[in-house]
Parts: C-alpha cells; sequence; structure tokens
C-alpha cells in the first residue's frame, strides 16, 4: 500500500476533499456528506446558480488535484481523492430545492448513481485513466441524480 501523501499540500487537501476522504470506510460518502454540507451555504447565499459554479470550480480543481495525487501514489483511482465526489454532488444538489428533505434526496440520489454507475458513467469509470477516469464518471452520476431530483420535485410538486 503507498503511504497517503500529506494534506499539507494544497493539491492534496483538495483532492481528498479537505481531508474527508481518509476518514475510515466509505471515503466517498464522506466526501459527498462533505460536499452536502458545504453546499448549504453556498446555496442559501447563492441558489443554484451559485452551486453550478462551484461544481464547475470543483472540477477544474479536481483534475488538477487528482493529476498530483496519482502521480504522487501512483495509484489508478484511489478511494481517499473524493473531489470527484463533491463535484458530482453539488451539480445533483443545484437542482434541488433548499430544504433538508430535498438536500438528503439528493445526497441519497448521487450516492445511488454514483456506485451503481449508470451508462455512460461505467464506460468512463472502465475505460477512462487518469485524473478524467476519475473525475467523468462521477460528473455524469451527478448529472443523472440532479434529473432524478427534477423528475420527483415536478412530480411532487405538480400535484
Amino acid at each position: 500500500m503507498t503511504a497517503r501523501p500529506s494534506l499539507a499540500s494544497p493539491a492534496i487537501l483538495v483532492a481528498t476533499g479537505l481531508g474527508s476522504g481518509y476518514l475510515p470506510k466509505a471515503p466517498g460518502t464522506w466526501g459527498s456528506l462533505v460536499a452536502a454540507l458545504l453546499a448549504w451555504p453556498l446555496a442559501l447565499l447563492g441558489g443554484w446558480p451559485l452551486l453550478l459554479g462551484a461544481a464547475a470550480v470543483a472540477t477544474v480543481a479536481g483534475f488538477w488535484s487528482t493529476r498530483i495525487y496519482l502521480t504522487r501514489t501512483g495509484e489508478e483511482d484511489p478511494g481517499p481523492v473524493v473531489i470527484d465526489e463533491v463535484a458530482g454532488q453539488w451539480l445533483t444538489l443545484a437542482a434541488c430545492p433548499v430544504e433538508p428533505l430535498w438536500w438528503v434526496l439528493g445526497f441519497l440520489a448521487f450516492r445511488l448513481a454514483d456506485i451503481t454507475k449508470p451508462f455512460p458513467a461505467s464506460w468512463a469509470d472502465r475505460r477512462l485513466h487518469g485524473a478524467a477516469g476519475v473525475m467523468l464518471d462521477d460528473l455524469i452520476a451527478g448529472l443523472y441524480a440532479a434529473a432524478a431530483c427534477c423528475v420527483v420535485a415536478r412530480v411532487l410538486l405538480a400535484g
């Protein structure tokens, strides 16, 4: 097992979702939870446009920091790298009303999509390498989860 890079490096701190990827068991869930908690004040401050902007920034930062993490460890898709979950979770939550129940739904929808990886997320996960392989499957999962939340909102709020 490769030694974990230090959180003293800004790139490693970003890649690991402020260190949440180093928590024991289910690092992707921890990263998604940190993302959901950080998204709440962003959504209150600027709504879905700010969340989408934050997801875009997390995506760019994710490609940068993941490349550095992968270079330092030599690993293909290390569990501690959770910036991809942060970006995907923020994409999902941008489609949700800023209410606790919707936030839970968005969190669960993203985790389900991230774990099951519906096509083309599964393709990206298997076929792409490097930072693209780490980031793109979660971004696709985030889009699927956002669409699911929009459908649920439309059905529930239309009645």
